[in-house]
């Protein structure tokens, strides 16, 4: 008989080990403090900042390394693409904290993790150039995937979201956009070198990102319609696929969650970098190097 308050064995998948089902680790193998990457193969050009790594993981796309640098324990994991995944990725790394996995119920007191993604965009503004790093400040989500959860009408700027609503008349063709602002406490401390701006999130790379193969656009003016909007200061920056999923389900279950990207694309410009590794390292060193020296 199931336990009262105790969640269901299909609801919350452990493999035989004891391990979440998807990302294939125990609640002891990740760190409160976690860099979450799109790429599996981008997973260890993280942790080889680490002094020490004590635990490697893999599952279908779901790389983890944890290890620590000085006394700093922390955990790159791999999303994979979009936020379906991160659908995944965020429920496991939040259940492996706070859902005792012996008793199946939701631990008494919750932990706060520190989730920064480190990931790859596409800029929709010219100010924006390619090879450079930005912030996101908000993530608008066109995935819906943020709409099957109960959202308290507090976690979003309503204005901003009501104003992209109107000026790109959007919402009549695609899901019903949601909106999520970064984590401030961290956000602070990434304000020197990076831009900053709101972050687009579609659910796929091609037509919904306004990219035109063989097949024509709903919405051919998409680009466009996303650099030209602005509310009181508030402009779209970039445009990629799993911020906003991190936004508003970190946010949702109580975590510190923050963007940065590298910009290996102008979408205005038709630019592309010519080094895109490069960008990529020099990210992956720069927030190192910050996410080390933040005390938590």
């Amino acid at each position: 008989m199931q336990k009262l308050d105790s969640i269901a064995t299909s609801e919350l998948i452990l493999s035989n080990r004891g391990a979440i089902y998807h990302l294939d680790i125990l609640p002891e193998e990740i760190a409160t403090n976690i860099i979450t990457v799109g790429d599996p193969e981008r997973v260890p050009e993280v942790s080889k900042h680490f002094d020490r790594i004590e635990v490697k993981r893999q599952h279908r796309e779901f790389v983890t390394h944890t290890g620590y640098i000085g006394k700093k324990r922390l955990s790159v994991v791999s999303t994979g693409i979009g936020t379906g995944n991160i659908d995944i990725v965020l429920n496991e790394l939040d259940a492996l904290h706070n859902i005792d996995f012996e008793t199946r119920g939701i631990k008494a007191d919750l932990k706060q993790l520190n989730i920064v993604r480190i990931g790859t965009s596409g800029s929709v503004s010219k100010e924006i150039p390619v090879d450079s790093f930005l912030l996101s400040s908000y993530g608008l989500g066109l995935d819906n995937m943020l709409n099957f959860y109960d959202v308290p009408n507090n976690i979003a700027n309503q204005e901003i979201l009501d104003a992209f609503i109107e000026q790109t008349g959007l919402s009549t063709k695609v899901a019903k956009p949601y909106l999520t602002a970064c984590c401030e406490s961290l956000a602070k401390h990434f304000k020197e070198g990076f831009y900053s701006g709101i972050t687009v999130t579609a659910p796929g790379f091609y037509g919904p990102q306004g990219r035109v193969l063989r097949l024509g656009l709903s919405n051919p003016g998409f680009i466009d319609t996303l650099g030209d909007f602005e509310f009181k200061g508030n402009r779209i920056s970039n445009l990629e696929m799993e911020t906003a999923g991190i936004y508003g389900l970190g946010t949702l279950l109580g975590h510190n969650v923050l963007s940065l990207n590298a910009i290996l694309a102008n979408r205005v410009t038709g630019d592309f970098s010519k080094n895109p590794q490069d960008t990529i390292d020099g990210l992956i060193s720069k927030s190192i190097e910050i996410l080390s020296g933040i005390n938590n």
